[in-house]
């Protein structure tokens, strides 16, 4: 019903910046929120940053400063501007969305991942 389509990963070098982007598409209602979590090897998958439709965001204390989620609504796309990057940041950056689905309700969804990757 919702499919999410991730771009902007890559190779990056410390203190460096990289910029994802991801496009919700699909036969939906309304997405509600939309964010990144990221998983990096032998982690358990955490919480980047969201955006409420409404506007109010939230970040993972770790990216707090250094990374700003921005949301274009009439394009269903929100971007995610990632600068200051280090080690810790190496990950794969998976978007995710809430959206309201006729029949089906609320339900979440997941991109396939952008990896990225922070050199010393």
């Amino acid at each position: 019903q919702v499919q999410l389509v991730e771009s902007g990963g890559g190779l990056v070098q410390a203190g460096g910046s990289l910029r994802l982007s991801c496009a919700a598409s699909g036969n939906f209602v309304s997405i509600n929120a939309m964010g990144w979590d990221r998983q990096a090897p032998g982690k358990q998958r955490e919480l980047v940053a969201g955006v409420m439709s409404g506007g109010r965001r939230n970040y993972a204390d770790s990216v707090r400063g250094r990374f700003a989620i921005s949301r274009d609504s009439a394009l269903n796309t929100i971007f995610l501007q990632m600068n200051s990057l280090n080690a810790g940041d190496t990950a794969v950056y998976y978007c995710n969305a809430e959206a309201t689905v006729r029949l089906l309700g609320s339900r979440e969804y997941w991109g396939q991942g952008t990896q990225v990757t922070v050199s010393a």
